[in-house]
């Protein structure tokens, strides 16, 4: 017999939201059926922990929020349950490497958020989504210690994804690398990715793999995808995301994290 979802994990950006960053009525009210059908509900996203904070109440959110990717877990009142940073000798390569493909750098520290251009791309926006600002620094020399994460950040999007390869291909024994949306890659600590948020979950609420259900749309989820009985790609993912989900549901904009849910999750709890 198939067995019962007892745990659904998502990415927030891109699946929990819409394009314009909003958690739509239809969101949260699937969310409450989960909670109702005695289904958990975490999220995971490469945001920072206080970039995530507003949707602890509309979603009664109590699991742990695993922030950076899985480099910072923090309750819901936003204390630290445990955080894997990237090691200080890695930070300064793996800043001058994407630099060489032309893209921004930018670092989180704990809560803070450091940017060397206030003007760079995406920074206006990434400002207004998670609702806080960066940190201005002149440079980066002296933020080498406790370094949750490093986002290159282009609207190039090939110049993201061979530095993406690049990244994976020379620091591969030091960090994770992957891309949290097209004009961004995220490097974090190696147990800093979304496979080890759901193996951390079932290992907390002793639950077996086949129970959990995830849903994402970059090729970041695909690794939580790998840990789950129920994996699910958004419509507006990639065809090579898709193609690694057990199911497809329609696109972020359309509503497709609360189709999911009443489709694929709430039949099965």
């Amino acid at each position: 017999m198939t067995p019962p979802i007892r745990l659904m994990l998502a990415d927030v950006d891109g699946t929990l939201v819409t394009g314009d960053k909003v958690l739509t009525d239809r969101a949260a009210e699937a969310v409450q059926a989960l909670h109702a059908a005695g289904i958990l509900f975490a999220v995971t996203s490469g945001r920072p922990p206080r970039g995530m904070s507003m949707l602890i109440q509309p979603l009664r959110l109590s699991t742990p929020i695993a922030a950076f990717n899985g480099g910072l877990f923090v309750n819901p009142d936003m204390s630290v349950i445990e955080q894997h940073v990237i090691p200080p000798q890695v930070v300064a390569p793996a800043i001058a490497l994407l630099e060489s493909f032309g893209l921004g750098v930018w670092l989180y520290r704990g809560a803070d958020w450091f940017v060397r251009d206030l003007s760079g791309p995406h920074v206006d926006r990434e400002a207004w989504t998670v609702r806080f600002p960066p940190t201005l620094v002149t440079g980066y020399d002296d933020l080498t210690e406790d370094i949750a994460k490093i986002v290159g950040v282009s609207d190039d999007h090939d110049a993201v994804a061979a530095a993406s390869s690049a990244a994976q291909q020379r620091f591969a024994e030091h960090v994770s690398a992957a891309r949290s949306q097209p004009y961004y890659l995220d490097i974090t600590h190696p147990r800093a990715n979304k496979g080890t948020v759901a193996q951390y979950l079932a290992s907390r609420y002793r639950i077996r793999a086949e129970q959990i259900a995830t849903i994402g749309d970059m090729p970041n989820d695909v690794l939580m995808f790998a840990h789950s009985g129920l994996s699910i790609a958004m419509g507006n993912a990639g065809a090579q995301v898709q193609r690694c989900a057990r199911r497809v549901t329609t696109s972020n904009d359309d509503e497709g994290f609360a189709n999911a849910v009443q489709r694929y999750v709430l039949p099965r709890g």
